[in-house]
């Protein structure tokens, strides 16, 4: 069974920090690219951050300095660190998985499974 768990979400002020997790199962974590989005009330999906197989990040530029993905494939894991968090990064963060194998990159529409998310709440 494919399956991805976020843990890590709260509420925080401004200038906080928190940590996500997302630990994966039922997927040869290694070799896929992992992501994380987000979706404030009322608004799309968004990218946040991907990082690939071979440890390639990418990031939205709302978060670039601020947001650093990893993963621990050890785990299974995919961390989100959010730092000098902001009241507009409230939102509901989901994990993603793209298992396209080598080379996958975890784009939106190249993702395939999805986390059920984590509330982040940022207060000013």
């Amino acid at each position: 069974q494919v399956q991805l768990v976020e843990s890590g979400g709260g509420l925080v002020q401004a200038g906080g920090s928190l940590r996500l997790s997302c630990a994966a199962s039922g997927i040869f974590f290694s070799i896929n690219a992992m992501g994380w989005y987000r979706q404030a009330p009322g608004k799309q999906r968004e990218l946040v951050a991907t990082i690939s197989s071979l440890g390639i990040t990418n990031y939205a530029d709302s978060v670039k300095g601020r947001f650093t993905v990893s993963r621990d494939n050890a785990k299974n894991t995919v961390y989100l660190q959010m730092n000098n968090l902001q009241p507009e990064d409230t939102a509901v963060y989901y994990c993603a998985a793209d298992r396209g194998g080598m080379g996958s990159t975890c784009h939106f529409y190249d993702v395939d499974v999805w986390g059920k998310g984590t509330l982040v709440t940022v207060s000013s």
